[in-house]
């Protein structure tokens, strides 16, 4: 199988959620040592559907030089920490959530419209599906359409 099918393969596996970090971590050894180069590290991450940036990887491997980058190698058991790392990393908190939510409090009451909410939800970011925003509002909105957006982030946390 040639590389280039390999990394299809991956890719469809991954999103299939069937790919585990040691089966992606394995393509990317081209040497047969069992280990992959620092400058890899990112690329596998992102196979196994994490976004890391360049900078939070370099971080995580200790800010090596670029000729480490490079040359040096970690082996599968030095990998999986980094990679719980970056997934605890890209977790958004409550705080998180409610301090977005709240640039679209014009009234500073607590409310975001429940319509354009449902814009955002649509149109920015990971844009989520008419059905999907249907699901995960239900019960949300107010008499007057309107979302608390605290309640509304402590139930999408819940689910």
């Amino acid at each position: 199988m040639s590389i280039l099918s390999r990394g299809a393969s991956l890719v469809l596996r991954a999103s299939a959620g069937l790919c585990t970090a040691e089966e992606a971590f394995g393509l990317f050894d081209r040497v047969g040592d069992s280990q992959v180069a620092f400058n890899q590290v990112a690329d596998i991450m992102r196979a196994l559907g994490q976004n890391p940036t360049n900078k939070d990887v370099t971080k995580i491997l200790g800010n090596p030089s670029a000729d480490d980058m490079a040359n040096k190698r970690l082996n599968f058991e030095a990998f999986l920490p980094m990679l719980k790392e970056v997934d605890a990393l890209q977790k958004g908190t409550y705080d998180d959530y409610v301090e977005g939510l709240r640039v679209f409090d014009k009234e500073g009451n607590g409310t975001v419209m429940g319509a354009e909410l449902r814009i955002v939800l649509s149109t920015l970011g990971e844009k989520m599906t008419e059905p999907e925003i249907d699901a995960l509002m239900a019960g949300q909105e107010d008499e007057n359409g309107s979302v608390h957006y605290e309640a509304f982030v402590k139930h999408i946390m819940s689910v």
